[in-house]
């Protein structure tokens, strides 16, 4: 029976378990493997929860994961349950492992790679839990003069604020998390930045971590994703590839917006996404817009994220900024009166970001003062933040964004013709002028070809009418809700 890992000691852990782990492989791979392959030409260490491998190159590290990862991994879990194993590379060792790159060459490691028999689910040749992008891996020349990786701080839902803005979303969270592939899926969350959505999956992975230990569970952003799928095709490792992200049991990745417009990608995610999902997997992804708005996006991808859980987080109310802001002053531990509260939930409306810059400065005057922070405190003190964060939207602005979402032309918004392709986005147009912007209704008329100001009373009020009905529109070939266009659009106009 192996001691456990608690009966060592803090000062010898690292040292013990990795000669444990360097033994346990040499037994399991023999001992002219391990020579060459392992010995003199890597650097190999084990603190408990995560082995570290550290190689010369990507091609030799690419190579000896797949004809070792699983071994590896099966050897640190059996000395500590939740374990894991990063590969690194460190050029510092490339003298030494000329030869055994040179003996792994591209056409024996395609052939291998094409042969590894098909993975058990819940068993990857080498899996990763979180998976941190490659400018994240810092070469390690020697761990004992390494300083530990820092790890990802992941929020829980625990400490997510609800509220009308965002209570579908987090109900479905919860559903994902209870039953993971069986209730939903996929689940799908889309929101204007600063609303919550990161905030949510990594919530929904603590917790299927807790309540699922034996689930394998993936959490990447979609650049990791795309990072990760051109180094496999660059370094012709692409079955390892599909065989790391296929057969985990949970992929949640943010920001699927990423993948718009790059068509390799699409193809390996909607393939990814199939296997998963096919085999009673999970996925959650998030964006900043409907699946439907994405625009250069493969249909068949669209309908693929369609087919789960589509969840809107809508940008918080007055009273869930309240919420916001009384939890993040806990959070923070800082000593803010709960007027001053009020006012920074009044004064920043458009993204809980906002609501912790604004804390995160009350906080720095209270420390240098010593003295709690007042309503007047708090207005001089963000008095320069809050005119920073204003921006002036002209009506050129608005009159341009909806021209690029439509299709249209300026001539055509301020031209006379009333068809409905044109119609509707001069409402539209009216519609976020008066929102966005200063202008009286005569002005945005007369800028809107010379019309009089009843008449964008009347576009004001229809497409107000609109959005409560929650009513459709075509664009571009597509029936789209109406407030999924508004957002998409206000997202530009703010974005400049």
């Amino acid at each position: 029976m192996q001691p456990e890992l608690s009966a060592i000691s803090p000062s010898d852990v690292r040292e013990d378990v990795t000669e444990l782990l360097v033994q346990k492989l040499r037994a399991e791979i023999g001992e002219r493997n391990f020579r060459h392959w392992f010995e003199n030409r890597s650097v190999i260490t084990f603190d408990g929860q995560t082995a570290q491998i550290s190689v010369s190159s990507p091609f030799l590290q690419s190579w000896m994961q797949r004809r070792f990862g699983r071994t590896v991994m099966t050897i640190a879990h059996s000395l500590a349950s939740q374990a894991d194993v990063s590969w690194t590379v460190d050029e510092s060792l490339g003298s030494a492992s000329v030869d055994g790159e040179r003996a792994a060459s591209h056409s024996d490691v395609s052939a291998e790679a094409a042969s590894l028999p098909a993975v058990p689910r819940g068993m990857l040749p080498f899996p990763v839990l979180v998976a941190a992008s490659s400018s994240e891996v810092a070469p390690k020349a020697h761990a004992s003069t390494t300083a530990p990786r820092k790890q990802r701080r992941f929020m829980s839902l625990a400490d997510f604020v609800s509220g009308p803005c965002n209570e579908l979303a987090l109900t479905a969270a919860r559903q994902v998390c209870i039953a993971p592939g069986e209730r939903l899926s996929s689940l799908y969350l889309h929101g204007s930045v600063g609303t919550g959505k990161t905030h949510l999956i990594e919530g929904i992975y603590q917790e299927i971590r807790r309540q699922h230990p034996q689930l394998q569970i993936l959490f990447m952003t979609a650049e990791d994703f795309g990072n990760r799928f051109t180094h496999a095709l660059r370094t012709q490792a692409l079955p390892g590839f599909r065989q790391r992200f296929r057969n985990v049991d949970v992929l949640i990745v943010d920001d699927v917006s990423f993948l718009d417009g790059k068509q390799a990608m699409q193809e390996e995610f909607l393939h990814t996404f199939k296997q998963i999902v096919s085999h009673g997997g999970q996925v959650v992804v998030t964006s900043d817009c409907h699946p439907r708005l994405l625009k250069r996006v493969s249909d068949e991808l669209v309908t693929r994220l369609l087919c789960g859980m589509v969840c809107r987080i809508e940008t918080p109310d007055l009273e869930t900024r309240r919420k916001i802001a009384q939890s993040k002053c806990v959070e923070l531990n800082a000593q803010i009166a709960s007027e001053a509260l009020d006012y920074v939930a009044r004064r920043f409306v458009h993204s809980v970001r906002e609501i912790e810059g604004a804390l995160n400065t009350l906080r720095a005057w209270q420390h240098m003062t010593g003295r709690k922070v007042s309503l007047t405190v708090a207005r001089q003190a963000l008095s320069e933040l809050e005119r920073d964060c204003i921006r002036v939207v002209r009506l050129a602005d608005i009159e341009r964004a909806v021209c690029d979402l439509f299709g249209v032309t300026d001539d055509d918004l301020k031209g006379a013709r009333r068809t409905r392709s044109v119609s509707q986005p001069r409402m539209l147009a009216m519609f976020l002028a008066r929102r966005h912007t200063q202008a009286a209704y005569k002005e945005i008329g007369e800028f809107f070809g010379g019309r009089n100001h009843s008449t964008v009373v009347a576009a004001e009020k229809k497409i107000d009418t609109w959005l409560r009905s929650e009513t459709e529109m075509q664009v571009g070939g597509r029936r789209w809700n109406l407030s999924d266009i508004v957002e998409r659009l206000e997202q530009q106009i703010l974005a400049g």
